[in-house]
């Protein structure tokens, strides 16, 4: 399993499902519940990894984190697994 989603970077501990859902309904071990449910991308109008670093750092935001470190935490977004090779 994952330490993070292999999407948005989020940690899979945080996640209140521990993990998105495949299409034949069992536990996703690298997507969180946020970005992966029944084998498919929630957000398909999020394509790139700069597309999910800016909405993670929306997110962030809005939750209180400071832009800098909003940044910091979503800095190795385009390294995952789900970005590499788009």
């Amino acid at each position: 399993m994952s330490t993070v989603c292999q999407s948005c970077g989020m940690p899979m501990k945080k996640d209140p499902e521990n993990g998105g859902t495949n299409g034949d309904g069992s536990r996703s071990t690298d997507y969180c519940s946020y970005c992966y449910q029944d084998g498919a991308f929630t957000s398909p109008d999020i394509k790139t990894a700069a597309d999910m670093q800016e909405f993670c750092i929306g997110k962030l935001k809005e939750m209180g984190t400071p832009g800098f470190m909003a940044w910091l935490f979503t800095r190795n977004i385009p390294r995952l697994k789900r970005w590499r090779n788009v």
